[in-house]
């Protein structure tokens, strides 16, 4: 389990470097509203990681093995990159800015792949739910040094400072990395390269069905669309509210971390008693009703108490719901090919958040803010009438996803 907290950590902090540090970094700088929502499409790596993960099933590196000898590689180089954010001026160097943003996104895609497949390979069915919680709650709590402390920091000192202690946290999964040790599973690695590509799509497409298949997978990307829109610009949102950087640092990100961390954590449980197919229902509709709480705030400019509770209760209402939405992935996985179908199924929900919010900046200057809230909300509706067909409210919990 402990474990798990460095994988969790050492996944999200570039990951919110890139969607809570650098839009604020931009804005603070008088970036466009348009041209800030358009570096979503430089995460388009997270959407296509499943295409180079059978590399890092097939091939490893001498003397770490072949999961710690790629987590050592994708962490060290994340650990070099972030930093060069700090000699670049957003004004002047867009371009540099974005080829870095390409560079950083594809080594913390990389990362994700193979601490995805190592958490999978070093836990025991039974620790698997409660090893996943862990390293989801990990993963947000690394939301704390860029969306929190870098960004208190910029208030006080220049920004090439601020992305220099940012990448040391990195030195946390590094350090994991070198102490941990070789799963045994990762011996059985594919033989051939085609049969680490071919195999687990293979294996997905035809357990129950490609229609059965093509379902589950429109569920994956039409689960969390409204509410990954919705947080797309929540900085620059917050920032043309009228609160300073320390207010976004001290209230809007504590508020909305610890609810999402005691969200997941009792998502888990409850799921324990009502199984995932309610848990995704009863979560959904909490997180669609959080949307709402948005546009909400656009009437309170500036209220710091409201600022705390709308974005605490749709913490609440994401904790749940990614509870629920990753117990759905994990049951959908088959465990012979864990880390290529894993890739797959979250490179597929990475979508909405790097392609659809891509334009994200350019509806709100269209719309407003209002607006804007009340149609992510809207786009969260197809997700929960899928779940008729693949997670049906009185259906055997116990049956796998595609089974359905």
């Amino acid at each position: 389990m402990l474990i798990c907290v460095f994988t969790g950590f050492s996944s999200g902090l570039p990951l919110y470097i890139l969607i809570s540090l650098i839009p604020a970094w931009l804005r603070s700088e008088h970036v466009s509203l348009g041209t800030i929502s358009l570096f979503a499409l430089i995460q388009l790596p997270f959407i296509l990681k499943f295409i180079w993960s059978p590399l890092m099933d097939r091939y490893s590196f001498p003397l770490l093995g072949r999961r710690r000898g790629w987590m050592l590689a994708t962490q060290l180089l994340l650990l070099l990159s972030i930093p060069l954010y700090g000699f670049l001026q957003p004004q002047l160097d867009i371009w540099p800015i974005v080829y870095l943003s390409a560079a950083v996104v594809f080594f913390s895609a990389s990362q994700d792949i193979v601490l995805d497949a190592y958490r999978r390979e070093i836990l025991p069915e039974a620790e698997l739910g409660f090893g996943t919680s862990v390293h989801i709650n990990a993963y947000r709590i690394a939301s704390l040094v860029p969306g929190s402390l870098s960004l208190i920091l910029a208030d006080r000192m220049p920004w090439q400072s601020v992305f220099f202690i940012t990448s040391l946290f990195m030195l946390l999964g590094i350090a994991m990395t070198l102490l941990v040790s070789e799963p045994a599973a990762s011996e059985n690695r594919p033989k051939t390269l085609r049969e680490a590509v071919l195999e687990p799509m293979h294996e997905f497409f035809t357990r129950a069905g490609w229609q059965s298949a093509a379902l589950t997978l429109a569920f994956i990307f039409f689960y969390k669309l409204g509410d990954s829109m919705a947080t797309a610009l929540a900085t620059p949102f917050y920032l043309d509210m009228g609160f300073t950087k320390t207010d976004i640092g001290l209230v809007a990100k504590h508020a909305g971390l610890w609810p999402a961390v005691i969200g997941g954590l009792l998502g888990g449980a409850w799921m324990l008693k009502i199984g995932i197919n309610r848990g995704l229902w009863i979560f959904g509709v909490v997180q669609l009703v959080a949307i709402v709480g948005f546009a909400l705030l656009t009437h309170f400019p500036q209220d710091k108490l409201m600022l705390a509770i709308v974005i605490g209760f749709e913490a609440l209402g994401v904790g749940l719901g990614a509870a629920a939405f990753g117990a759905f992935i994990a049951r959908a996985t088959n465990p012979i090919y864990t880390a290529t179908q894993f890739a797959l199924f979250t490179s597929l929900a990475a979508v909405p958040r790097t392609v659809i919010n891509s334009v994200a900046g350019h509806i709100v200057e269209q719309t407003g803010w209002f607006n804007f809230f009340i149609l992510c909300a809207l786009l969260g509706l197809p997700g929960m009438l899928l779940l008729f067909k693949v997670a049906p409210w009185n259906a055997d919990t116990n049956q796998d996803a595609s089974a359905h």
